[in-house]
């Protein structure tokens, strides 16, 4: 699977990589495709959103998957705008248009 193994793409950095279908095959012995959730973040815009908003670490990283469908790759991410909509935060809702923009463009470039 593109991106599943890698550690870096577009300044966001892969902080976890969980492996679903292991997962579930060694816990529960249920068979399951290849998808993986990666915990991707951006060390600038998380520094400038934690200092914004002290409890916006119970949101990071930003999830994103890579799971196999139809025989190809889909790869999708968390919306950080929708996200982050519970708190009121002005400060914070600019810095997760921003991340919306960098995650967005990041996912298109795989």
């Amino acid at each position: 699977m593109a991106l599943a193994g890698g550690s870096r793409f577009r300044g966001f950095g892969v902080l976890t990589r969980i492996d679903v279908q292991s997962t579930l095959k060694e816990k529960i012995g249920a068979d399951f495709r290849p998808y993986v959730i990666l915990g991707a973040c951006n060390p600038q815009m998380a520094h400038e959103a934690l200092k914004a908003e002290d409890k916006i670490g119970t949101m990071l990283p930003c999830n994103v998957v890579v799971q196999e469908i139809d025989g190809g790759e889909e790869v999708a991410a968390v919306d950080p705008v929708a996200s982050m909509q519970a708190i009121q935060n002005a400060s914070l809702a600019s810095i997760a248009e921003k991340v919306r923009s960098e995650l967005k463009a990041a996912v298109e470039a795989i």
